[in-house]
């Protein structure tokens, strides 16, 4: 919760404005139910002020209190954030408790840090633990887990951050996307405005009605890729996936609208080789496109740090929003999303054609979607990740999106200068979000060992140099 570079101010715990007197209770349903003990999502999003806004007598007396007051209200659309997730022992499944009475709220930290708020928004390497600082512990025990924390840090004559911790049985990426930008309109319209209680935007209110989610036992067997504790089968304690620091920077880098049309003409130019009676495709995604090239050099590089590390493979999680059958509204609050594998061999992705085998294994995965529905080949993802494993192919999983627009988040002060999803640090794990620029390109994260970043950081800048 403290560094050496932080001082914290104050913590709060944030209450809903106005709020029921009475208890809500919100059930989790089978897709929020397999990220029950899955480490949180961590985001923070780095603002830059004027000197005359970021002096901290400015900052501690108008900023954080526009910042508190609108999370207060925007905590009235979201009850159940300011909750915690229980497993009573009279209930089959753990649900989402807000029991006003009870202490609840959202924890809130005000720091301040004298790290280089410059160096951090850069996108050169830099040590992976330094964004670690600017991240809220999120609380969970035995009996119970806290939703979400917010770290609000002060940067003296630079700007300042909000880092928020998520707990994905609760929040996809989508809906934590959500709730930010609904905590940034209202703050925004409180500075603009002077309004005390600003309305929300429609198109921001969040449902939370789960009778439309149907369950679905055929992707129960998913939860066994994290299995509970036998003798405590109900403890909601997050599992211990421990930040890989040591030894590791962190890294964004960028792909244009140019360099993804580049990589697309590379790979629909070689499609031909590909024995298959369907036609070749007259597009490919950015998410195909960027997810393919950014995984083949990080594959590349490993091997070439570590030779014995030359098996891999690729996880992503789609939105089922509008997948479903009926489809549910796409403000529909919590999880729905599911994870799939991609149908490549193991050294695909350090062949000289790599490139090309990935990026149609993932054309394939998400057309096979598109056309047998959400939960094609479910089942057996659980047997396939314990085959993988055993195997000891390395699993590479992505974070984010590049549609969720998280550069729009504008609190009243501008547009975010730049955001990391931290946690990426907890995994191999590709973090992507829109460019900044707004002109089409995507922007991938990575948490990698120096020496491997070094080679990455080649082959990925080499690779969009071949004409």
């Amino acid at each position: 919760m403290a560094s050496n570079n932080i001082k914290i101010h104050e913590h709060f715990k944030v209450v809903p404005t106005s709020s029921t007197q009475t208890t809500t209770i919100t059930p989790l349903t089978y897709f929020d139910r397999f990220w029950l003990r899955f480490h949180p999502v961590e985001r923070v999003f780095f603002y830059t002020l004027p000197n005359s806004q970021s002096h901290p007598s400015f900052f501690f007396q108008e900023i954080v209190p526009n910042l508190k007051s609108s999370l207060a209200l925007t905590l009235q659309h979201f009850l159940p954030l300011a909750g915690k997730i229980v497993w009573p022992s009279d209930s089959s499944k753990p649900f989402i408790q807000f029991n006003p009475n009870d202490e609840d709220g959202v924890s809130l930290l005000i720091a301040e840090s004298d790290l280089d708020f410059n160096h951090l928004i850069e996108n050169s390497p830099q040590e992976a633990s330094l964004s670690r600082s600017l991240i809220p512990y999120l609380e969970s025990t035995d009996s119970f887990a806290s939703v979400i924390s917010i770290q609000i840090t002060l940067f003296p004559k630079n700007g300042f951050s909000i880092g928020i911790s998520t707990h994905h049985a609760v929040l996809d990426g989508k809906s934590s996307t959500m709730f930010i930008k609904a905590w940034a309109y209202l703050c925004n319209k409180i500075i603009k405005t002077l309004e005390e209680s600003p309305t929300l935007s429609p198109k921001l209110e969040p449902s939370f009605n789960r009778e439309i989610i149907k369950e679905n036992n055929s992707i129960e067997s998913l939860s066994k890729i994290f299995p509970r504790e036998k003798g405590n089968e109900r403890s909601l304690k997050i599992f211990p996936f421990e930040p890989k620091l040591e030894e590791s920077v962190r890294a964004t880098f960028k792909l244009t609208r140019e360099d993804l049309d580049q990589i697309k003409q590379r790979v629909l130019s070689k499609w031909d080789i590909f024995e298959t009676n369907d036609p070749k495709p007259e597009n490919l995604s950015s998410f195909v496109l960027t997810c393919a090239y950014s995984l083949v050099c990080i594959a590349k590089a490993i091997q070439g740090v570590e030779k014995e590390r030359e098996k891999f493979t690729f996880a992503f999680t789609i939105d089922c929003r509008s997948r479903l059958e009926p489809p549910i509204p796409n403000n529909y609050f919590g999880n729905c999303v599911l994870g799939h594998f991609i149908n490549t061999q193991p050294l695909d992705f350090i062949k000289e054609d790599g490139l090309n085998l990935v990026s149609k294994s993932i054309y394939d995965q998400i057309k096979l979607i598109k056309e047998e529905g959400v939960f094609e080949g479910i089942k057996d993802v659980f047997a396939k990740y314990t085959s993988l494993v055993s195997e000891g192919v390395e699993i590479i999983g992505v974070a984010g999106s590049n549609r969720f627009g998280v550069y729009e988040t504008d609190f009243g002060w501008g547009r975010p200068e730049k955001v990391e999803i931290v946690s990426i640090d907890r995994g191999l794990t590709i973090g992507l979000a829109e460019s900044k620029d707004g002109n089409g390109g995507v922007e991938v994260g990575l948490v990698l060992n120096k020496h491997v970043m070094d080679r990455f950081s080649t082959l990925f800048l080499e690779g969009l140099s071949i004409d």
